[in-house]
């Protein structure tokens, strides 16, 4: 080969090599939890075709992939919900660039200045904070700045095994659940059920879980119109109202209206081989149980399957505990091309919003929530009020995930009786400012 041919082969191969993605001028690190599902959607692209968290989140970064070959996007995930991780990546200085991250847990990286605010990327990038949901900007909003772009707001429900309140004489003549009106209407419905039956009323995975305690917790208090949070640093638990909502979840589990040694999963199951009538579980799982209502043969079939916010069991406020999830960006130097790949992938994702609440989180944005094809999904029509029942713990409160644990284990040890409600009370509102004096 002469010299001048083997020049133009080598500028020929490095051209080649310079176009092909894998030498992306912009790397992106993103990560996020909702599991890992890559043999059933790791190459998947068509975002229709996805299911579940894990599918959709999963087929998502695919097209966003595939869509801007000129940005390479490294992807980890995390197991729930991962923020031990992303704390010790900050402390190294090796943060992902975006991560997801609870709108409840903002508030913990915003006020250390380890997230950046995204105003301005975002309307570079063409989305603009008058797009969200009221609930989507008041949990993204800290300081007066954005923090996270939302991407939906998600609580607990009542899923309803209808075949099951059908053989307990609990629906209501326009075939829908008959759902209580107060503490003491729930528990005589748990006995009717229970007697009716032979199984509990309530499915709740209380081995090993903290959450669902807090959650029910909050849920019941706002309903009271508790303040338990009017000074962000000094929470109010040992209270009458409190007290009603342990004693009510209490009286559930003397009584065995509701199932005691699971966990998360086992929860799950036994809700689907139908071992219970409501099953306590988040919006993530109305898209999968709606298509086990699908299945010829489940339990869930075989007489329907409901949805609806939790009851209101109080006379105070129409609302119920809820939280969000949103990307955020970690603060850092960077160049301007990989803060426009940063704007460009945070506006797919609203603009894929859609998508996304295929999985029975709500929508981050009006126009999905108002949108028809939204409206066409299932259980939509019972569950859409939660846009409006949602309430979070006020922004300013930091380590709401670190007081959701105590708050859980307290509820528990009084729920179970391994201690009186009035000493786990006590122990919870000491523990829960003692970890916020300390900050």
């Amino acid at each position: 080969m002469t010299l001048r041919k083997l020049f133009l082969a080598t500028i020929s191969a490095a051209t080649v090599m310079m176009a092909s993605p894998s030498f992306a001028a912009t790397e992106l690190q993103v990560q996020r939890f909702f599991g890992a599902c890559d043999a059933d959607f790791g190459k998947n692209t068509d975002v229709s075709k996805a299911v579940g968290e894990c599918g959709i989140i999963t087929s998502l970064i695919n097209k966003f992939a595939a869509d801007n070959p000129d940005i390479k996007v490294n992807v980890t995930t995390v197991e729930w919900p991962g923020y031990d991780q992303l704390t010790a990546q900050f402390a190294s200085g090796d943060a992902p660039d975006i991560v997801t991250i609870h709108e409840s847990v903002l508030s913990d990286y915003q006020s250390k200045g380890l997230i950046m605010p995204l105003d301005d990327v975002l309307k570079t990038a063409g989305v603009t904070v008058d797009q969200f949901t009221g609930a989507a900007k008041e949990g993204a909003t800290k300081d007066g700045k954005i923090y996270g772009l939302p991407i939906d707001n998600w609580t607990m429900l009542y899923h309803i095994n209808m075949d099951l309140f059908k053989q307990a004489g609990l629906v209501n003549a326009d075939g829908t659940p008959m759902l209580p009106k107060s503490p003491e209407e729930l528990l005589a419905q748990a006995e009717q059920f229970k007697q009716k039956t032979g199984k509990p009323y309530f499915v709740q995975n209380l081995a090993n879980e903290t959450a669902l305690f807090t959650r029910n917790f909050y849920t019941y208090l706002f309903q009271q119109n508790s303040n338990f949070f009017a000074d962000p640093k000094k929470a109010k638990f040992n209270t009458p109202e409190a007290k009603k909502v342990v004693e009510m979840y209490k009286a559930i589990y003397d009584k065995d209206y509701t199932t005691k040694n699971l966990d998360y999963a086992g929860g799950i199951n036994a809700f689907l081989a139908g071992e219970g009538g409501v099953h306590l579980n988040g919006t993530w799982v109305v898209g999968d149980y709606n298509a086990q209502s699908e299945k010829a043969g489940t339990a869930l079939n075989k007489g329907g399957y409901a949805v609806y916010p939790y009851p209101q069991l109080f006379s105070g406020a129409k609302a119920q505990y809820a939280d969000g999830h949103t990307w955020a960006v970690s603060k850092k130097d960077r160049k301007p091309e990989q803060t426009a790949a940063i704007g460009k992938f945070l506006k797919f994702f609203a603009d894929n919003d859609f998508e996304w609440s295929r999985t029975g989180h709500l929508p981050a944005y009006k126009a999905v929530i108002d949108s028809a094809k939204f409206k066409a999904l299932p259980h939509r029509d019972t569950i859409s009020a939660v846009a409006t029942l949602g309430k979070p713990l006020p922004s300013e409160v930091q380590r709401q995930f670190a007081i959701q644990d105590i708050v859980g284990e307290e509820m528990s040890a009084a729920v179970t009786g391994q201690k009186p409600v009035d000493k786990a009370l006590a122990d919870m509102e000491s523990r829960v400012n003692e970890l916020l004096a300390n900050l």
